[in-house]
């Protein structure tokens, strides 16, 4: 070889040498990406780096539902539209956790699945070892339940309905560790093995703490067992929800300590629709990772990137359900969302173990039409609640089983091709930037008081892709605008475009015709409140005050809550004055429960005489509306107001407090 051959020979080997190094760098196995710090990328999405992300953070999603939409015709794509493993697109798009859920004996006497992917141990096993496959560990999501378990319900399997605790110990003990050696045995990396869902005041058919915390010992027990004798490192969680709730986290957090439970992370849910601010998030985990010595972690979250439907069973979330939203229903939207409580994760410091995405691939099965759907969901259990699912649970799925309610918070669009939100998992390392673009249109939402005048407005506020917003010109369409009639009370829709960088952009909005309504900031939406009085009689009421949670209003996102573990004893009222004389109506909307020796009533106060109706609560949303009717007002000055009395642990929210003219 002479030597000028060899000095090629000696350069291609270096080059080679070099492409290796840096293969070695982008990538630490056949799969997965290493994801460097090498500035933002270019990409279809705005993502702000989270700024000293750990590489082990927990970047999870739960694919509990994945076999039996698989067996229902369902295929998953990679980003070139190609069918690919979902588990190999997951795990090249930055997940490097899947969690899945374990349900004793989901199946009616004669085998027919409950539905929600039929999760028994089979089925959450052939789940694990597909993770495995490719190099992401497993949370194991124990409900100790045949079907969902949750903080409405919590039932204990059909198997140990006529147990004890202490025999039921012994069965969740069992089957805890029964369960967890079988996966190991089938060489699944369990990393997380998580004792209860949503274990909020009630576990396994139990409801007082004593016995809860009785149970959760023996799960746990058995968990370390496993643990000692595999020689692996598996951490135990508990977890509950509603983080809006701050001193319910801190009485959970302590409540485990004094029973002495055995545990390591403190998990929650977080869905930003309900459960408060990310700042009040970082603030709490953080708050019981110091001062209860433990990790944290958020277990389930999601967000919409559309409001469409995608199999006709009705959406958790819809346009009914979603007043107001912190991001808007877009894919940027969605990954904004999803770095938005990572980031509030990671802030809480080392405690801060990660955040996993709930069902991001529970998408419509194949079907042209519901009748075609609804054959799938019943044999292969790929809808939320099939209708076998009524022997355990006629309440709540023998009434509204079916299809999906999340197809619309998938990575995943409708037809399994994954959405570029999916790559927030890696872009949340190295930040990533597109081209600007509109990215959504606030909605218009005028209420006009039956009667009076109104004027739409001429500019809509837009949204871009990269978080800034912007006022443009509108033009509404006229014959949207002549439909709204001012004395017919009615949701008037109107259409309209708008106009940015000389482009043409659709704008909506509605115009609702209310009843004529006096009291001031009727609905608490104001940060002005020096109109209401509000008198927490003796200071008892440990809870009371305007909270900004969607679910518990009646219209907007806020109402007057109050929760007391003390008495719940207040009054709220407001003087209104330069009234017509006349007759009026006055009422208001209150929900609420676990209200004992209630003494709740409307009044209303003018020239001398008071009126007064009576008012109750009978459960979450279950939204009451007491009125006081015929009320003569001469003097033009009125006080209206609520009084509120109960137990302690009674709770709710009242909302729309409307004072309206009778008509003659």
């Amino acid at each position: 070889m002479n030597r000028k051959r060899l000095w090629i020979t000696f350069g291609g080997i270096l080059l080679i040498l070099v492409i290796a190094i840096i293969v070695s760098v982008l990538q630490f196995d056949k799969y997965r990406m290493v994801i460097v710090d090498s500035g933002k990328v270019k990409a279809e999405l705005f993502v702000d780096k989270i700024e000293g992300l750990s590489p082990d953070f927990i970047r999870g999603v739960d694919l509990s539902s994945i076999i039996a939409l698989e067996n229902s015709g369902v295929v998953f794509y990679d980003e070139k539209g190609k069918e690919q493993d979902i588990f190999k697109t997951l795990s090249k798009a930055g997940v490097n956790y899947i969690r899945v859920r374990v349900w004793n004996d989901p199946y009616d006497a004669n085998g027919n699945g409950y539905g929600g992917g039929n999760n028994d141990l089979d089925t959450a096993i052939a789940i694990g070892k597909r993770a495995s496959k490719y190099k992401m560990k497993l949370m194991i999501d124990f409900h100790y339940s045949d079907f969902w378990a949750d903080p409405s319900k919590q039932q204990a399997p059909k198997a140990w309905t006529n147990m004890n605790l202490e025999e039921k110990g012994k069965a969740l003990y069992e089957y805890t560790k029964e369960s967890l050696q079988r996966f190991m045995e089938e060489g699944v990396d369990v990393g997380i093995v998580q004792i209860g869902n949503e274990t909020t005041n009630a576990f396994c058919g139990e409801n007082n703490w004593k016995n809860i915390t009785t149970l959760f010992q023996e799960g746990s027990r058995a968990v370390r067992e496993v643990s000692k004798d595999e020689k692996q490192d598996i951490l135990i969680a508990i977890h509950f929800t509603n983080p809006e709730n701050a001193e319910n986290y801190e009485r959970y957090a302590m409540i485990l300590k004094n029973f002495k439970v055995d545990y390591d992370i403190f998990a929650s849910s977080y869905y930003p629709y309900w459960h408060g601010t990310l700042d009040n998030l970082t603030a709490i985990l953080t708050k019981v990772a110091n001062d209860f010595d433990t990790k944290v972690m958020v277990a389930e979250t999601s967000y919409a990137y559309t409001f469409e439907n995608g199999d006709g069973h009705g959406n958790t979330i819809s346009e009914e359900s979603v007043f107001t939203k912190d991001y808007p229903i877009t894919i940027q939207g969605q990954a904004s969302a999803i770095r938005d409580v990572m980031e509030a994760v990671a802030k809480v410091g080392d405690a801060g173990l990660g955040v996993f995405y709930w069902e991001p691939a529970w998408i419509p099965v194949s079907g042209e039409t519901f009748e075609q759907r609804s054959k799938l969901w019943e044999e292969y259990g790929s809808g939320w609640a099939s209708s076998f699912a009524t022997e355990y649970d006629p309440l709540d799925a023998g009434v509204y089983y079916g299809g999906s309610s999340w197809d619309n918070q998938g990575l995943f669009d409708f037809q399994g091709h994954p959405l570029p939100s999916l790559k927030v998992f890696q872009y949340v390392y190295t930040g990533a930037e597109a081209t600007l673009r509109v990215d959504a249109i606030d909605d218009v939402l005028l209420r006009v008081r039956k009667g009076d005048d109104y004027l739409l407005p001429d500019t809509v506020t837009v949204l871009l892709n990269d978080g800034t917003k912007q006022e443009v010109a509108v033009e509404w369409k006229e014959a949207d605008v002549e439909k709204i009639a001012t004395d017919i009370l009615g949701v008037y829709e109107i259409h309209g475009l708008a106009f940015y960088n000389e482009e043409e952009y659709e704008a909506s909005g509605k115009v609702i015709i209310v009843e004529q309504n006096y009291v001031e900031n009727y609905s608490f939406e104001d940060l002005d409140l020096s109109m209401w009085t509000i008198t927490n009689h003796n200071d008892v009421t440990s809870e009371l005050g305007i909270q900004e949670k969607i679910s518990d209003a009646k219209t907007g996102t806020k109402s007057l809550h109050f929760y007391s573990t003390n008495q719940v004893d207040f009054k709220v009222e407001q003087k209104i004055t330069d009234l017509k004389p006349g007759i009026y109506n006055f009422g208001i909307y209150i929900q609420g429960g676990d209200v004992n020796n209630p003494e709740m009533s409307i009044y209303a106060i003018a020239d001398g005489k008071t009126y007064i109706a009576e008012a109750s609560v009978d459960g979450w949303a279950n939204w009451k509306n007491p009125k006081v009717e015929n009320i003569q007002v001469d003097s033009g000055t009125i006080v209206i107001g609520a009084s509120i009395a109960c137990d302690p642990k009674g709770w709710g929210t009242l909302d729309d407090f409307i004072l309206t003219p009778v008509e003659d």
